[in-house]
């Protein structure tokens, strides 16, 4: 668990990546998402809503270390301009940000914040969404191909024997956290919100394929914070 920590969140002290940890990915998920939803329910009493949706969008960043804003960032750099598939790699491994990655952010973040103000997002919808997210980036990790040698995501496979179990026992326990979190309130739009978070993040994974042949650390950060956006955006449709 110490490792899903150090690699999803600032909270503890570093520990290398192990195939291990993929297992408390949905956990350590639906753990961010309880504090963001916090943050966003109290924010939300004691401010106006605009600043509370700008509060909850800068400590949900502020939790994870900008890690998974940074991954979109460098994807956007990365995988929508034309590019050769071995230039699309160093640019993004390239700290400098594009025009594309600058785009792909601001999107993203005016997305999220005009999903927050436009309600009725609480702390149940926040958790399912985040251990959904993590969840299926785990299983990506498992049954994907990792298009570098080495990278920040390599150590989740490198001395992986993972066993036919482990997919089946992580949909399962991601499933069992974020599925009852969904239904709490208006279980329609909660599942629905499940469904695109999980379409998106399978689109993703296929665009990344066709651009680079599998994911990577970046391309994994990425998919969480567009998914997330994905099931807020259901979540708050009106239907």
């Amino acid at each position: 668990m110490r490792s899903a920590f150090a690699f999803l969140t600032i909270v503890g002290r570093s520990a290398a990546p192990t195939p291990r940890a993929l297992l408390w990915f949905p956990i350590v998920g639906a753990l961010i998402g309880l504090g963001v939803g916090g943050v966003w329910e109290g924010a939300n009493h004691a401010w106006p809503i605009v600043v509370a949706a700008a509060l909850t969008t800068v400590v949900d960043a502020v939790l994870t270390g900008g890690l998974h804003w940074d991954g979109l960032a460098d994807s956007g750099d990365g995988l929508l301009p034309a590019l050769p598939t071995d230039r699309r790699l160093t640019v993004m491994t390239d700290p400098r940000v594009g025009a594309f990655g600058v785009i792909a952010v601001a999107v993203t973040v005016l997305l999220r914040f005009a999903v927050l103000t436009a309600g009725p997002t609480n702390t149940w919808i926040i958790a399912a969404l985040w251990c959904a997210s993590r969840t299926a980036v785990a299983l990506i990790v498992m049954l994907g191909r990792y298009a570098r040698n080495e990278g920040i995501a390599s150590g989740f496979r490198a001395t992986s024997t993972s066993s036919r179990w482990q997919p089946i026992a992580l949909v399962a326990i991601g499933l069992a956290i974020s599925l009852p979190l969904a239904l709490v309130d208006r279980p329609g739009h909660g599942a629905a919100a499940l469904g695109a978070e999980v379409l998106t993040i399978a689109a993703l994974t296929w665009f990344a394929m066709r651009r680079i042949g599998g994911y990577t650390g970046d391309v994994l950060g990425a998919q969480i914070v567009i998914g997330e956006t994905a099931g807020l955006l259901l979540w708050t449709a009106r239907w």
